[in-house]
């Protein structure tokens, strides 16, 4: 146990005074403290297991996804974990010269504020189509909340002289500080709209 206590991520950021505001989201977002959040897939086959990888793992991820929009795992990124790993990191340092917080902290904000409570499914009833609104678990918010904020940052810096690490930094201060301007709070701002529009 004493051992656990002083693990600090990239042995600097500390998990332990990180709250999750969202009450919803407080089983979805793992805080688990580690050195290095690399599982090495040892959740891909398991049902729901994505729930106890941790947050900073998972948001590396899914920026591994950052070739061809259409297209999973392939592009520049396809696999190259640790380079991800390090994007994260240096987005982290910057997050914390220009905030003075811990970027842990700012990245659940930034995902409490972009994960979308509604949306929309289509039901065909009698041979014609109805789009109808639902309510979204908390797992997908969390996965679309990951996915709105890569989204954001690929499509920012692709083909753009300033670095990848700097644009997700200021993505995730954007976001965390509910700024409508922030792709991610854009995107699930749009969904929640066509969401009430089609209750």
């Amino acid at each position: 146990m004493a051992e656990t206590q002083n693990l600090l991520l990239f042995r600097k950021w500390d998990l332990t005074g990180v709250e999750i505001k969202d009450p919803g989201l407080k089983t979805v977002i793992s805080l688990r403290k580690v050195v290095y959040p690399h599982t090495f897939g040892s959740s891909a086959l398991k049902k729901f297991n994505k729930a106890d990888v941790n947050i900073v793992e998972r948001l590396a991820n899914k920026l591994m996804h950052f070739g061809k929009k259409y297209a999973k795992n392939t592009g520049r990124m396809g696999g190259k974990k640790a380079r991800t790993m390090n994007t994260v990191k240096a987005a982290f340092e910057i997050i914390h010269l220009k905030t003075g917080k811990n970027p842990i902290e700012v990245l659940v904000r930034a995902i409490e504020h972009s994960s979308p409570n509604e949306d929309t499914t289509r039901i065909v009833y009698g041979g014609t189509a109805y789009h109808v609104s639902v309510d979204v678990s908390p797992l997908r918010r969390v996965d679309l909340a990951l996915r709105f904020i890569s989204d954001g940052v690929k499509e920012s810096s692709f083909s753009n002289p300033k670095s990848m690490e700097e644009y997700l930094a200021e993505h995730l201060i954007a976001a965390a500080a509910n700024d409508a301007a922030a792709p991610s709070v854009k995107k699930k701002n749009e969904l929640e709209r066509v969401a009430q529009a089609s209750r």
